[in-house]
């Protein structure tokens, strides 16, 4: 049984080196100029980290690393006139080290190798992003992203504080990095698809993080893209899909028999969601010719703090009414957090009518009050976001898609 582990494990570290040696041959060039490293040297270098390891162990393998040092600055430095580069000489580290860790972790190893061609593979690709493409508006809210994302959240204490404990800080600043990956999204997807395709995408993706966090972002957009409007407006109907579709899933894990009873609105609201959403963005006028897209910033921080405050607020009053009326009022503090987060209203709901608290076909009412409420804050947001002429196209068609919902109360349970 170890024969065939150490000879497959081997064979790792030979395929690494042949796959990296590949793509490094075919830019080495030929004759005067070509690179000192290509697919035979990859391979053996490979190869030799993987024996040095197995023979010698780590101390071994720190010799090899110096000597192999030595060779690539002396011939680095003899081809510094023609090539500046060091891409050849790190990638001849980095296999030399892949080709060790194979005797211990082959497929770690592999998959290392694999995404360390594809970057080399992608060089002109990733130069052009980084040269002609990436602004450094971009760049800047990119890293704003990331500190908050990966420094200042995992950093927050994930306990309730202040009055009626309703305050976590861990949820505000999880709430504020959504606002923010909710914008970059939209911007990631407008850059690649185009105005008219891009933000309906995004739209709907971020729409399942918050699709009120999706009306105020695109919100944000209209009012320095005026061109986009339509677009936007369609985009901001089109989150409603993602709040439905967190609906029927919430309430088919808390509840199943539920559904039953919310198939109808489900099914309305989809439809008017879609048919609002394509008169919006279809049919086109002839001879439009679409906006060349202005790059910027990939979000508004600006906006994303002053949603998370509000949302902040709303839970706030939702836990002093929670308090002061107790569990008979748990039904109208749900509602009312719906102009929050309908999708705790619904889970809460969802929870009384599967503890017997609430029946199943008396249900439905609470549920689409909550979804009502949230569909006032979206409105708001519109309004608030994107100013009167984006809240003329997006609030009529809530308005019309919350109609929907009701509506399909009339059709018969299943």
């Amino acid at each position: 049984m170890t024969e065939p582990l150490v000879f497959a494990n081997a064979a790792a570290a030979l395929g690494i080196g042949l796959l990296v040696g590949l793509e490094r041959e075919r830019r080495k060039g030929e004759g005067d100029q070509r690179d000192f490293a290509g697919l035979r040297t990859f391979a053996v270098t490979s190869l030799l980290g993987y024996l040095t390891v197995q023979v010698g162990g780590p101390l071994l393998l720190g010799f090899v690393m110096l000597a192999l040092g030595a060779l690539v600055t002396a011939a680095h430095w003899k081809s510094l006139d023609k090539d500046p580069g060091i891409t050849t000489e790190v990638a001849l580290f980095a296999v030399l080290v892949l080709g060790a860790l194979c005797v211990s972790a082959p497929a770690l190893a592999t998959a290392i190798g694999v995404v360390m061609v594809g970057l080399l593979a992608s060089r002109q690709a990733l130069h052009h992003f980084a040269r002609s493409q990436l602004t450094a508006a971009e760049l800047r809210d990119g890293l704003v992203l990331l500190i908050a994302a990966l420094v200042v959240l995992p950093l927050a204490p994930d306990r309730f504080l202040g009055p009626f404990d309703a305050i976590n800080l861990r949820t505000i600043c999880t709430l504020t990095v959504m606002l923010m990956a909710v914008g970059a999204l939209g911007h990631v997807a407008v850059r690649t698809l185009g105005a008219r395709y891009g933000y309906a995408v995004s739209a709907i993706a971020s729409g399942f993080a918050s699709a009120t966090a999706t009306i105020a972002a695109m919100g944000d957009i209209a009012v320095r893209q005026p061109n986009d409007i339509k677009a936007l407006s369609a985009a901001a109907i089109l989150s409603n899909l993602a709040t439905l579709a967190q609906m029927a899933l919430i309430l088919g894990a808390v509840e199943p028999a539920l559904l039953r009873w919310i198939w109808g609105p489900i099914l309305c609201g989809v439809s008017m969601t879609l048919l609002y959403a394509g008169l919006l963005m279809f049919p086109r006028p002839k001879g439009q010719v679409d906006e060349p897209i202005r790059v910027g910033g990939a979000f508004n921080l600006k906006l994303a703090l002053l949603v998370t405050l509000a949302m902040t607020g709303i839970a706030l009053l939702s836990s002093a009414m929670l308090d002061h009326f107790g569990q008979t009022g748990v039904i109208l503090t749900a509602i009312f957090s719906g102009l929050a987060d309908a999708h705790a209203s619904i889970a809460s709901i969802a929870s009384l009518a599967k503890a017997g608290l609430l029946s199943l076909d008396g249900s439905a009412v609470p549920v689409l009050m909550a979804l009502s409420t949230n569909s006032l804050s979206k409105c708001a947001v519109a309004w608030l976001s994107g100013g009167r002429r984006f809240a003329g196209y997006v609030i009529p068609g809530q308005v019309l898609v919350t109609l929907a919902w009701w509506s399909g109360l009339l059709l018969p349970s299943l």
